[in-house]
């Protein structure tokens, strides 16, 4: 078996859960839960840096982070599966680049709030990565929203960004991005896991 170590509300551990469903692959990896802020979880050996996901294979070695690992799932699963070969495959990587931009700079606002005290927030800092959001999410509402035929990474990333930002941000782009809305809405019908995935606190 695969050991994927994660945790339940983390955006990029969806995302692998999400790729080995669709690749058929979910049964042949065990979901081991991380606490990354622990120093006596194993997950600063698995991973020297001590973050979330990391593959741990069956030989003993480990992949991270989320692109290596799902890389890795589409080659188990045959190659050119969510990562295509060929040209596309680097519009693709670019997809997955800039929903993974929106889901660091989530984590980061996230990570302001939870981590310092009130008085020590920085509000510019917060507004820089806000500013980061409102941008990948104006460029995916204009040019990523039209539900593609065959599934790739790119698209799966990007579900998990706007589900981040259901789960953290209370849903609020829902109100300015009406094609990404229609888009997720095709997604989670095409894609069972991303209900089963979903948690809410």
């Amino acid at each position: 078996m695969l050991v994927l170590r994660s945790s339940p509300a983390s955006p990029f551990g969806r995302k692998v859960k999400l790729t080995a469903a669709i690749l058929g692959l979910s049964d042949r990896i065990e979901i081991v839960d991380a606490d990354t802020l622990n120093p006596g979880d194993s997950i600063r050996q698995q991973n020297p840096l001590g973050k979330i996901p990391a593959l741990l294979l069956e030989n003993g070695d480990v992949l991270y982070d989320s692109r290596v690992i799902v890389d890795y799932l589409d080659h188990l699963a045959g190659g050119g599966r969510v990562v295509p070969n060929g040209p596309e495959r680097f519009t693709t990587l670019r997809d997955q680049a800039l929903a993974d931009g929106i889901m660091d700079a989530a984590l980061l606002q996230v990570y302001e709030g939870r981590f310092r005290q009130e008085d020590k927030r920085e509000p510019k800092w917060v507004d820089h990565q806000a500013d980061k959001v409102r941008r990948g999410l104006d460029h995916a509402e204009a040019h990523l929203s039209a539900p593609g035929q065959n599934l790739h990474i790119g698209q799966i990333a990007l579900a998990c960004a706007l589900g981040y930002l259901d789960l953290r941000f209370g849903g609020r782009w829902r109100e300015s991005y009406p094609k990404l809305v229609a888009w997720l809405a095709d997604f989670e019908s095409r894609v069972p896991a991303y209900a089963k995935t979903r948690v809410t606190a």
